[in-house]
């Protein structure tokens, strides 16, 4: 048996104010679920503890990313967390102030015959 990607889901999120990097990976990471549903899984079968979940988190400051709070959030599977440079930073005009927007890639792979 080979290890599957099933599952690709994407999803954004934003800490408006405040700067927050692990807040916006959060709510990418909790967007891109809202856009997945585990059906597929049930219908075959598969048992959701087996699945491999991959997170990919793109910021502009990576290492302000807490990725195990990230892994926290992850419901089911054995889970992995990698931060790389991406997302965007929107600084306030009069520059107290910074809006972080970061994307996240989740995939969910199984092991196939």
């Amino acid at each position: 048996m080979t290890l599957k990607r099933v599952i690709l889901e994407m999803g954004s999120g934003n800490d408006l104010h405040g700067a927050d990097y692990t807040k916006a990976a959060l709510r990418a990471v909790q967007d891109a679920l809202h856009h997945s549903s585990l059906s597929m899984i049930r219908s075959l079968g598969l048992d959701s503890k087996a699945m491999q979940v991959e997170v990919t988190i793109g910021v502009q400051k990576p290492e302000a990313v807490n990725a195990d709070a990230v892994k926290a959030s992850l419901p089911h599977g054995e889970v992995t967390v990698k931060v790389v440079k991406g997302g965007l930073d929107v600084p306030a005009e009069d520059g107290h102030d910074l809006a972080v927007i970061a994307s996240a890639a989740v995939a969910v792979r199984f092991e196939l015959p």
